[in-house]
């Protein structure tokens, strides 16, 4: 059997990223992905928003690879004419007793190096925002949304370009560490099973991670964390939005908060919300929305009480749960566990999207170090 040189699970935007820049490093790069396309699930489920990197701890993972996948992403976005837009971001306290939040945020952002946030007065934030109603405001003018599905499209198509291929409908079985390779077994949806030799594995399954990384004969089970499923509920408002900028409240625990976010056309969403579940499920229930008027009149009070409609749910495969501090993006590489060629990404939830590609020059240099 053929050993080739590494072996991609998953195609969601990481995958497609990583993929992208392993085969651009002149490696032998085949995808697997179970779904009959790429980004059908997490990447396809967000918010679509570029992320400035405001939240996350200094030094983290997630604060690094957030704010150098910003600067990478809008510079790949102008380059392949992805559709975006630098539409800015207003985070609210809607009491004064929420502006020291808002403090905090601004010192933590600064540490993490996005230094252009600017602290506004009610009346600043409410002649950007007219319809705004709030006691002070943070403005991050670097905030931005993306065509998450155009940017995926031409993920794959570079990544195919150099040279990648795909096999979709296609799982991961099974997998085991051999002295100089990797051998992953597959199977497709008629239940055929096909085995490949790598000489390194990516697991960017996502919601799927620990149970492929469980499935790897030779992998210390020790190593694969714990997962919390978190699904955020998302609202559409019908008509054109009484806002041009993402509004975003103080954080909650487990996420940002009911914010308002933009597509490219103008038109409003709101969420996600954070609840906790136990299995995979996408249902919005419509009695949700209770909770979304009361979060959003504390920024926007003339919301009209039958304005919402459900949108859709994503789900994040958190490593934190209720209660619990947020956890960092986990990317296990060949020095972290001693077992072989594998890159295990556990956790890969916001900022995600802004991170691929950042995460992706991250997991190359695991591999194969310079």
């Amino acid at each position: 059997m053929r050993t080739i040189d590494c072996v991609v699970a998953g195609a969601g935007v990481v995958g497609l990223a990583i993929a992208r820049a392993l085969a651009l490093s002149g490696r032998e790069v085949v995808v697997i992905e179970k779904a009959d396309a790429i980004g059908t699930v997490t990447s396809s489920r967000n918010s679509e928003v570029i992320h400035a990197g405001l939240y996350y701890a200094p030094g983290s993972l997630k604060a690094r690879l957030c704010v150098e996948g910003r600067r990478l992403l809008y510079a790949y976005c102008a380059e392949h004419n992805i559709g975006h837009r630098r539409a800015g971001k207003l985070i609210v306290a809607s009491e004064p007793g929420q502006a020291g939040g808002l403090r905090a945020i601004e010192t933590n952002a600064k540490r993490c190096g996005v230094d252009d946030l600017e602290l506004l007065t009610p009346g600043e934030a409410e002649r950007l925002e007219p319809a705004l109603s709030c006691a002070s405001a943070l403005l991050s003018p670097s905030t931005g949304i993306i065509d998450s599905h155009a940017l995926m499209l031409s993920l794959r198509g570079d990544a195919e370009v150099a040279g990648a291929s795909f096999a979709f409908l296609t799982c991961v079985a099974g997998a085991a560490i051999e002295a100089d390779a990797i051998r992953i077994d597959t199977r497709d949806a008629n239940g055929e099973t096909f085995a490949l030799e790598a000489g390194a594995f990516v697991n960017a399954t996502g919601l799927d991670a620990q149970a492929v990384a469980s499935r790897i004969d030779g992998f210390p089970r020790g190593l694969v964390p714990r997962q919390w499923l978190a699904r955020g509920n998302y609202f559409a408002l019908p008509g054109r939005s009484p806002f041009s900028r993402l509004i975003y409240p103080v954080p909650v625990e487990g996420g940002l908060g009911i914010h308002l976010t933009l597509d490219l056309a103008g038109n409003a969403r709101f969420g996600p919300d954070v609840e906790w579940i136990d299995s995979v499920d996408y249902t919005v229930e419509p009695g949700r929305s209770a909770v979304f008027y009361e979060a959003i009149r504390r920024y926007w009070p003339d919301l009209a009480g039958d304005a919402l409609q459900p949108a859709y749910a994503g789900i994040r495969p958190k490593l934190s749960g209720p209660g619990q501090a947020s956890a960092d993006f986990m990317i296990q590489g060949p020095a972290d566990h001693g077992a072989s060629q594998i890159v295990n990404l556990f956790g890969i939830e916001s900022p995600g999207l802004t991170a691929s590609l950042a995460i992706a020059d991250h997991v190359v240099e695991l591999l194969y170090p310079t």
